[in-house]
């Protein structure tokens, strides 16, 4: 990435700043000067996530009304979690994905949050802390955050079974994914994943190549064409690895896929261009091809989503004012300004009520409520989305959340997993 080697010459300098620091301590405590200086040094947070996730104008305005800045650190998924795992004291929050908590965790390298901190942690949406959205139970293949959602203390390398006062992650965004397709272009129906490997659309196919993401997708194409039924997708074992990547690699060799996209931009051109008409999609890529006047269905299936989310997490080496600086920032981002912002890209944010606060009424009944929009709705950007009228795709929050199927994961059998998905982009 290219914030990468910027983040690593930073860092440089930090060390011979703090070396320098540490030199003229001795002569600022002698003179007692050390508390003010203290007080005037500015909390500077290192954010380690991915692109997609670090928004300019969240810093901007965190900055904006605390004084404490925000240092972007972007990297990819599997990267964010290696520095996990091998550098925690390379940032001062993490925002990673509940499905890699399962590698993050058990090395100790994550400090438990302290709910007693967090001025909301009670208003966290039920369907982190239960699994449930308005109190139904939704499907929890793979890695529902309520798995992984509790430590079993503030040092803990295990998950509670049951809640605690300390939490892995605080949820930041979290959606439910589907196919995204080009009404204009197919001029028909759509209804099921299986429509991803429908002959009709040969060449103008696309699945998103990231292994851990693309086979549940896979699967639920696998399963709504009847091939056969997974116990879990989120946790394959070998035989329904090889059979969804067989699938895979029968449908590439016949053309079905006109590319397979890693990244958010690319997802976006292939869709706008009209190369591709039906694709594995993210819901903030469907506004970005509609913000350009273009038609773009974020399509709801009968076999229901494929859920994901996201949350801020603590290395256990941060303390002090840094430690403090860090949960200002995470009470900041529960308290509404975050979440209607992020409501309105066609995320969702973790608390729902103090959102609502900040959305106007009509935003609100739009993004959350899917009723028809009584104005315009823009996104924060000002870019049109849609016209009064205009009702969201796949619904309210309790239609799109309460038809969860399956959760992004971590398998058992990752790295086989791995190897054979690079068979199929390599068939």
């Amino acid at each position: 990435m290219s914030d990468q080697p910027q983040h690593d010459a930073d860092s440089h300098s930090g060390h011979v700043q703090r070396r320098s620091l540490l030199k003229g301590t001795a002569g600022i405590l002698a003179a007692g000067m050390f508390p003010a200086v203290h007080a005037q040094e500015k909390i500077v947070l290192r954010y380690l996530g991915t692109a997609v996730n670090q928004d300019k104008a969240i810093a901007e305005k965190f900055m904006a009304d605390t004084g404490i800045q925000i240092q972007y650190v972007a990297v990819t998924t599997d990267d964010v979690t290696k520095r996990a795992v091998t550098a925690p004291n390379s940032f001062d929050l993490i925002d990673t994905e509940y499905f890699s908590l399962k590698k993050i965790v058990p090395t100790g390298n994550l400090k438990g949050i302290d709910t007693k901190r967090i001025k909301n942690a009670d208003k966290i949406t039920t369907l982190f802390t239960k699994g449930e959205v308005a109190g139904k139970q939704v499907g929890d293949q793979g890695t529902a955050p309520k798995k992984v959602m509790y430590l079993e203390g503030e040092k803990s390398k295990k998950f509670a079974t049951s809640p605690t006062q300390f939490m892995s992650l605080i949820p930041t965004v979290y959606n439910a994914d589907t196919l995204g397709i080009r009404p204009d272009l197919i001029k028909r129906p759509v209804t099921s994943w299986a429509e991803l490997l429908n002959p009709e659309f040969k060449g103008k196919a696309s699945i998103l190549n990231i292994p851990s993401i693309g086979i549940m997708d896979a699967a639920m194409v696998v399963e709504a064409m009847g091939i056969y039924k997974y116990p879990d997708k989120g946790n394959m074992t070998k035989k329904e690895i090889d059979l969804t990547i067989k699938t895979l690699i029968e449908a590439k060799k016949a053309g079905q896929f006109r590319s397979l996209w890693k990244d958010f931009n690319e997802s976006v051109n292939l869709m706008s261009s009209g190369e591709v008409v039906i694709q594995s999609m993210w819901s903030p890529a469907v506004t970005a091809v509609r913000s350009k006047g273009i038609a773009c269905t974020f399509q709801p299936l009968k076999e229901g989503y494929r859920a994901w989310a996201a949350g801020f997490g603590l290395p256990t080496t941060l303390s002090g004012r840094k430690l403090d600086g860090a949960y200002e920032f995470i009470n900041w981002f529960l308290d509404g300004w975050a979440g209607a912002y992020l409501n309105r890209q066609g995320y969702y944010s973790a608390v729902l009520e103090t959102a609502k606060a900040k959305m106007e009424p009509y935003e609100w009944a739009y993004w959350m409520e899917g009723k028809p929009a009584e104005k315009d709705i823009k996104s924060p950007s000002g870019d049109l989305l849609h016209k009064a009228g205009g009702i969201r795709d796949g619904g309210s929050y309790e239609q799109r959340m309460g038809g969860i199927a399956c959760w992004n994961a971590l398998m058992d059998e990752n790295t086989y997993m791995v190897q054979k998905w690079n068979e199929f982009v390599a068939a």
